[in-house]
């Protein structure tokens, strides 16, 4: 059986432009997508809002349409309101426990 010599390892550690990717946890990750979810999210409901908007323009007074696009607006308001207040319980998280949820780190075994 072959033993292999110090100068003999092999690097597991990515190199040259995916360099910075040796440095990346499992709570980073999760953080990164939270983060992610908020935005894409935030973004989403801003997007119906407006669409939303532009339905109750164009409704030309009609009852049902206008109707319609009321619920819509009203739906992505209460939408961008849930994002934010989860963005806001995450920061009363951070300010009053200490734990920051968008630069999540987790204990290790060591």
């Amino acid at each position: 059986m072959a033993v292999l010599a110090a100068e003999d390892k092999i690097n597991l550690q990515p190199g040259g432009q995916f360099s910075a990717l040796g440095s990346l946890t499992i709570g980073g990750v999760i953080a990164g997508a939270i983060r992610l979810v908020l935005v894409i999210a935030a973004i989403v409901f801003f997007f119906i809002l407006v669409i939303g908007g532009i339905r109750w323009i164009a409704s030309g007074g009609d009852k049902a349409q206008t109707e319609g696009a009321r619920n819509q607006i009203t739906a992505a308001l209460v939408g961008l309101v849930i994002v934010f207040a989860a963005w806001a319980i995450v920061q009363l998280i951070n300010t009053f426990f200490g734990i920051n949820i968008f630069e999540l780190t987790l204990p290790s075994a060591t």
